[in-house]
């Protein structure tokens, strides 16, 4: 299972806490294979670790755990002594595992390695980057041998039918193909919807995912005229597939986890439920809706209270989780009347208009930025945690420093009166920007990061305890509200430091974010990223 937390948290008799959406047992799913044992393998990225589904019960068991050498698999696959070869992304590794449990790390020379699979005993990767090269890869210390460059984002790939290596063209919207022991690649289908992997059934059709919304699969007819076939599963942020002895296809998302039947005619059948990735970030909005930023998208809990139907426009995904849209990396979000504005790991501040459906951008070039608020004054006001600063935007995207020389801020909210708070996770504290110089509030916490003010007392999520607590804004007086939250890594493991940006500059695994954010009801929302739900803490006199 994915966490050991108690089945609720513990609150302080001011708060009911309630999920609004079941827990996830995947952070996120991608590459997928079958191991020598019949179960189905999971790489979780965003978690750093590799699970083992039972597809026949559904249940979920971590086979390579979060404390390993391995740090952000992306794709694996099973060599024919029943190895396992993984891709780690972040750091440019694969490693082999043996049968035993026992690591080898096969090379370091791969930037962004993510495609990945076995011929026999033979070992193949490829870069998911602009000019990535296919490689031969030699578990035995030989030097990689490079089959092809000019990789445009390589991806899931697959030896064909015909014994030729086929994998995909993330940029370009293509399928390529080239012999195993080298030769000239050549286009094999152009003009794909999107591709992220390339699968073949046991028939021998060539099955392309797409890692859009849509959740199109095309299937190419390799051996007649070249047809093409589409089926629509409706299921976001494809990742990877894998079919059993029965030709039964299943994939997995990097969107919202979770591993699914998928039928040939587009009806699927759910085997580990979808759900949140992080979350991270959490708002509402005037009409009551709440919004997560669930690092690949935006996403809304289902919210249901009491079997009463779930507040927002759509009905709830599998999973009690809508996608609102699918928006990379995003980490940080506030509501601002009809406008939702964000904060990217790729440095970027956007503004977001899900009516006219326009986006906006604010800012960009920043070092991870996370929390941000709205000031009284309409100023959009930003943690910049790399950068150890606050900066504020202003309506014309002028960008100006409030606050640096911070450790490493996390969240940003403003109280009544217009001050500005910040929450700094490295030093362990709660401070007050007064022209320009940060002021201790509350100190001694344990890693704070989400923020928010309600009434007379802010609030802030230690996440090195898993404890809600209230600070009264006139006594400075701390108060527990909540403990036992599931926030943060599970129990027992060691976090890693948060990576920097990759080769490429693509982002690697997120900072993790435990968002807060106040209700107009006087609830306060958490986002629970150690176990994928946005809890609920109302006023215990509060009928919701």
């Amino acid at each position: 299972m994915r966490t050991s937390y108690p089945k609720e948290p513990r609150t302080s008799a001011r708060w009911r806490a309630q999920r609004l959406n079941p827990p996830n047992r995947l952070w996120g799913s991608n590459g997928v294979a079958f191991g020598p044992d019949g179960r189905l393998y999971v790489a979780e990225f965003l978690a750093g670790r590799i699970s083992a589904v039972d597809l026949a019960t559904g249940d979920v068991e971590v086979a390579v755990p979060v404390d390993g050498p391995v740090q952000s698999p992306d794709d694996l696959a099973f060599g024919a002594d029943g190895s396992m070869y993984i891709a780690d992304l972040v750091p440019g590794r694969v490693w082999r595992r043996d049968p035993g449990g026992a690591y080898t790390l096969v090379s370091d020379e791969v930037t962004n390695p993510n495609g990945i699979t076995c011929v026999g005993d033979r070992l193949f990767v490829n870069e998911m980057k602009p000019g990535g090269r296919l490689m031969e890869l030699f578990p035995d210390g030989r030097e990689p041998l490079v089959l092809t460059e000019g990789l445009a984002l390589g991806n899931a790939m697959q030896l064909g039918p015909d014994g030729h290596l086929y994998y995909p063209h993330m940029l370009t919207g293509q399928v390529w193909r080239i012999p195993p022991d080298g030769g000239v690649p050549e286009v094999v289908a152009d003009n794909v919807h999107e591709p992220v992997a390339v699968r073949f059934d046991r028939g021998g059709v060539l099955h392309v995912l797409s890692r859009g919304a849509e959740g199109i699969v095309t299937r190419v007819d390799l051996h007649g005229d070249g047809s093409r076939t589409l089926v629509t599963s409706g299921l976001v942020g494809l990742d990877n597939a894998a079919f059993d002895t029965e030709n039964r296809m299943f994939v997995s998302s990097y969107a919202s986890g979770g591993v699914t039947e998928l039928h040939p005619d587009g009806r699927i059948r759910e085997i580990v439920p979808r759900g949140l990735d992080g979350p991270y970030g959490v708002t509402v909005d005037l009409g009551g809706t709440v919004y997560a930023a669930d690092h690949y998208r935006l996403a809304s809990p289902a919210a249901e209270h009491e079997g009463e139907p779930g507040r927002g426009d759509d009905p709830a995904e599998a999973g009690g989780v809508t996608t609102r849209m699918l928006r990379p990396f995003a980490h940080g979000i506030v509501a601002d009347g009809e406008l939702l504005h964000l904060t990217s790991q790729y440095g970027v501040v956007q503004t977001y208009d899900p009516v006219a459906g326009t986006t906006r951008e604010r800012a960009s070039g920043l070092r991870r930025p996370l929390g941000i608020a709205v000031g009284p004054d309409g100023l959009l006001v930003v943690a910049e945690a790399d950068a150890g600063r606050v900066v504020s935007i202003g309506a014309d995207d002028t960008l100006t420093v409030l606050a640096e020389g911070l450790d490493r801020p996390v969240d940003v909210a403003f109280d009544g009166a217009g001050h500005c708070y910040v929450s700094d996770e490295r030093r362990g504290a709660v401070l007050r920007i007064e022209e320009g110089s940060a002021v201790a509030v509350a100190e001694g916490l344990g890693a704070p990061q989400g923020l928010t003010v309600l009434g007379g007392e802010l609030f802030t999520v230690e996440t090195a305890h898993r404890r809600l607590l209230a600070v009264s804004l006139t006594t400075g007086e701390c108060r527990t509200d909540a403990e036992d939250l599931p926030v943060g890594p599970p129990p027992g493991s060691t976090p890693r430091a948060d990576p920097a940006l990759f080769a490429g500059g693509m982002p690697g695994a997120p900072a993790r974010f435990a968002g807060l954010a106040t209700t107009p009801d006087g609830s306060l929302l958490l986002s629970a990223d150690g176990e994928g739900t946005v809890l609920r803490l109302s006023p215990r006199t509060t009928e919701i």
